[in-house]
């Protein structure tokens, strides 16, 4: 990981608001490289599964984050100050993560993954959303961002995703997951900016309607693409089903371990700072207090 002596860009939100989100989060925009002239083993994540998995969702991120940060910008308009400055943060930390997750992919390629596939069709579903109403883009990106704030948790709070990865990889997704949690309530906060005006019902049936679509792709294509990634180390059929199942139900377990969190997105009144988890990213931020180099 390079390294510079320029410190994060904190921006603190503090103005008062009536939402969940903490008054006095700071968003703190982490400009960290990683993964530059690394060399990793196929295995990364010390077996296929997990190695599979993660770099199926790695494949998905770059196009995707893009997607968000549309998604959240399109609705900014007339946004409190408060919400203005999570907007401009959210944005400045995904650019980010996009570029790191660039760099990854390239590694996992190096490694002798073909990962071109994913993210064709990652550009291919992404282009069906042209046209249709921004709040759409809007809720799948809410639901998406939960998703990745479930994840983050996970990742930071159980050392056993990680315990057997290279280490500059695990520092990158530890890093992703301390800004991901940061970052959590902005795309739901935006959302309940831009339906000021809709009844509680309303809100509530969209956003649940699209997290159950959202789900349900979800696991389907990232299930897609972690069989084809472990089909190129020869692992198929009844192997690769139980055990990329296992993996994501039993150990580490990530499915299973986020489920309440999921559950707990139905229902009523739902924040994402219903669960003020803050103190992960106390726990691992001594790792990045030094930003590199602006990005390029």
């Amino acid at each position: 990981m390079e390294l510079s002596v320029n410190a994060p860009s904190k921006i603190k939100l503090d103005t008062k608001t009536s939402t969940p989100t903490p008054h006095d989060l700071d968003i703190v925009v982490r400009d960290e490289r990683f993964n530059r002239g690394n060399t990793i083993a196929r295995w990364w994540a010390g077996d296929a599964f997990g190695t599979a998995w993660h770099n199926a969702l790695s494949a998905t991120f770059p196009r995707g984050e893009a997607f968000f940060i549309e998604a959240v910008k399109a609705h900014r308009e007339g946004a409190n100050p408060k919400l203005a400055e999570e907007i401009r943060a959210f944005v400045k930390q995904e650019i980010n993560h996009t570029r790191e997750h660039i760099a990854f992919n390239k590694l996992a390629e190096n490694a002798g993954y073909d990962i071109k596939t994913i993210d064709k069709r990652v550009e291919e579903m992404l282009a069906l959303t042209k046209g249709r109403p921004p709040i759409l883009n809007l809720a799948v990106t809410m639901a998406l961002e939960h998703y990745t704030a479930m994840m983050a948790h996970e990742f930071l709070a159980n050392p056993a995703h990680f315990e057997s990865a290279d280490t500059e990889v695990r520092d990158m997704w530890r890093w992703h997951a301390v800004e991901e949690i940061e970052h959590k309530g902005v795309a739901y906060d935006t959302w309940n900016h831009a339906t000021k005006g809709w009844t509680k019902w309303r809100r509530w049936k969209l956003r649940s309607i699209m997290m159950l679509i959202v789900t349900g792709r979800f696991f389907k294509n990232r299930w897609q693409d972690s069989m084809n990634l472990l089909a190129q180390d020869g692992i198929t059929g009844w192997k690769a089903r139980w055990g990329l199942f296992r993996y994501l139900t039993v150990s580490p377990g990530v499915v299973r371990r986020i489920f309440p969190a999921w559950l707990a997105y139905f229902k009523p009144g739902f924040h994402p700072w219903d669960h003020d988890d803050r103190d992960l990213i106390g726990k691992y931020e001594g790792e990045f207090t030094d930003a590199l180099l602006p990005a390029e």
